[in-house]
């Protein structure tokens, strides 16, 4: 039987079951069985949303780049953004992919008008009063290894903070981080696919 769950990975845990440097994982706040395995990624200090499924197609629908599948992220940025800056992230920025120079698609880029209700993280962002943060959000069709963090340090405002809010239709309301929602296959193909 196949299993579908949702969850908010927390910051600074490993996007898998197991252990690697004393790190945390996913095994230290979800309970589920164990042939259950993370669709995709999100890097040790990113955190947001996380489908775990023991569904091999669903793996391939996901993350074979031909689909194009919506990403939204929510980014704290270091800085006031430009709309300038907004506009090169819009229509895709120059980055390094496994040491080559790539250019990221066109997205969409937008600056939050005010500040989106996020849990507190923990540890907490470094805060400097001078120096103001700017929250964007970013809805991208691809996912190269820190894409998002490169992209807007390209554009001259690295990233301090970085949720996954929503793969296409599926997000992450209502959860905090290290809370898990278990859909069934027909819920989440209806919100994926």
């Amino acid at each position: 039987m196949n299993n579908y769950f949702i969850i908010y990975k927390p910051f600074n845990v490993l996007s898998q079951f197991s252990s690697q440097e004393g790190k945390q994982t996913l095994k230290d706040y979800f309970d589920v069985p164990t042939d259950v395995y993370p669709v995709g990624r999100l890097d040790y200090d990113s955190e947001g949303l996380l489908i775990l499924t023991n569904d091999k197609k669903i793996n391939n629908l996901l993350l074979n780049p031909s689909y194009k599948h919506k990403r939204e992220y929510w980014v704290q940025v270091d800085g006031t953004i430009t709309k300038e800056a907004l506009q090169q992230l819009q229509n895709g920025v120059t980055i390094t992919v496994d040491g080559k120079w790539y250019q990221t698609q066109k997205c969409r880029a937008q600056l939050f008008s005010t500040e989106p209700k996020v849990p507190d993280r923990n540890p907490p962002i470094r805060y400097r009063k001078d120096i103001p943060t700017s929250w964007v959000k970013l809805t991208l069709t691809e996912g190269k290894n820190r894409q998002v963090r490169k992209m807007t340090a390209a554009v001259g405002f690295p990233t301090l903070r970085l949720i996954r809010y929503r793969i296409e239709n599926c997000t992450i309301d209502g959860l905090h981080p290290g809370e898990m929602r278990v859909f069934s296959e027909k819920e989440l193909y209806k919100l994926l696919f």
